[in-house]
This record gives C-alpha cells, structure tokens and sequence, in this order.
C-alpha cells in the first residue's frame, strides 16, 4: 500500500464472501418455470444483468420470502478467514464496502454477524408488495457506465477520487472487471482471474481472506 493516500476496499458478495453464487443457488433449488431460459440468456449476453435478475426474481412469488431467506441462510458458506480480516482492516482504519450486485434480503443477514454498517453495504434491494418479488435499483450506472449493470461497481469506486484514495478491489466475477480497471490493487479468483490474465490487468489471485491479510500485510512492509 502506499504512503500518500488513504487505502479503501471494495468486496464483492456472492462468490467472494461467500463460497457460491446465491443467486444461482436461489433459482437451481426453487426452479421457478422459465428461469432456466433467463440464466442462459444472461450468459451469453444476450440481455444484461440487471434485466435477467428482475426477470428471474419476479418468477417467485412474494409469498416465498422467508424461504428464499431460510434457503440462503442455511446454505451460504463464508469464505474463512473472512472475520480475520475484518478485524486486520479495522485495526488499520482501512475502510470496507460490500459492492455486490446480490440482494438485501438475503444479503444482510448473512453478514449481520460481522457489524458491517448498513452504510458500508452497496447491492440491490427487493419489493415484496406485488405478487411476485421486485428487484430495485438503488445503486445503478453513472454517466461513465453503460453495461445496466444494476448495481454498478464502478460507479461506486469513482466516488472515491483516484488521487485522494488506493482502492482495492476483491472479487471473482466479469461483474467486477470494470472497478478491477479502475482499482490500484486487485484481488482475483475464478472468472476475474481469467479476465484479468486475457487483459494484462494486474492483480494477485486469492483462495481465502487469509492470502489477502498476508499479501497486504507484506505490502506494508514494503512501504
């Protein structure tokens, strides 16, 4: 890290903290009718994210809120070392954001335990007041993006000035490819790795939040 400004984190959810995709997990166990349709369509980029997630999550009905909520609770597995680092970042005032294009309901409790503030947590949010569940929007694209991506990563991290702030980037997605170009230090796994080795961006491939302590750890030894 360096000296002259002030390091910041921007964690993805869904495959990063936790181990799977909750999402993907949601529609592989509820199968509601034509989802599996959407999730292909999504893939090939056919239709965007934001478009194939409201599609999928409007197929269930609001009925079945609490047990999608019990569904993921039980399932989702936190990546270890996760609590660790946590309590790394915080002795060193290194501010954490959650950026994840998962959803509230599911999302918060599963990190309720670790006293992230509701502030620090940028992902979608839910309408349970229709028939069948509707996904908001709270944090779309700015002026720079145009990949709807719903919860937009990127336009997250420009909120915090390159010139002002070292932003560190950990995730495991193409979802996070675009803040991985803007980041000062990238933290990879899976399909960003993959990404990242195609296009020559820099980054340091993780397996727990053990190897990101350490590696920063080091990082300030090396100041």
């Amino acid at each position: 890290m360096t000296t002259n400004k002030q390091p910041v984190i921007f964690c993805d959810f869904d495959g990063t903290i936790t181990t799977s995709d909750n999402i993907v997990a949601i529609m592989e166990h509820f199968k509601p009718a034509g989802s599996e349709d959407v999730m292909k369509r999504i893939l090939s980029h056919e239709i965007s994210i934001r478009k194939g997630v409201h599609i999928l999550f409007n197929l269930i009905p609001s009925t079945e809120r609490e047990e999608v909520t019990q569904f993921v609770l039980q399932q989702a597995r936190i990546r270890e070392g996760f609590g660790e680092f946590l309590s790394y970042v915080r002795e060193r005032n290194i501010p954490f954001y959650i950026t994840s294009g998962g959803i509230d309901f599911f999302l918060e409790p599963i990190v309720d335990p670790y006293n992230i503030p509701k502030e620090h947590i940028y992902c979608n949010g839910a309408d349970f007041s229709s028939d069948h569940i509707t996904i908001t929007w709270p944090h779309p694209c700015d002026e720079e993006c145009n990949n709807d991506c719903g919860m937009c990563k990127a336009t997250v991290m420009r909120r915090f000035p390159q010139d002002l702030y070292e932003r560190i980037l950990i995730g495991d997605s193409l979802t996070d490819f675009e803040g991985a170009k803007l980041a000062d230090q990238v933290y990879s796994r899976a399909s960003l790795t993959k990404k990242c080795v195609e296009l020559g961006v820099p980054h340091t491939p993780f397996e727990t939040f053990f190897d990101i302590r350490d590696d920063l750890i080091k990082r300030e030894g090396e100041r």
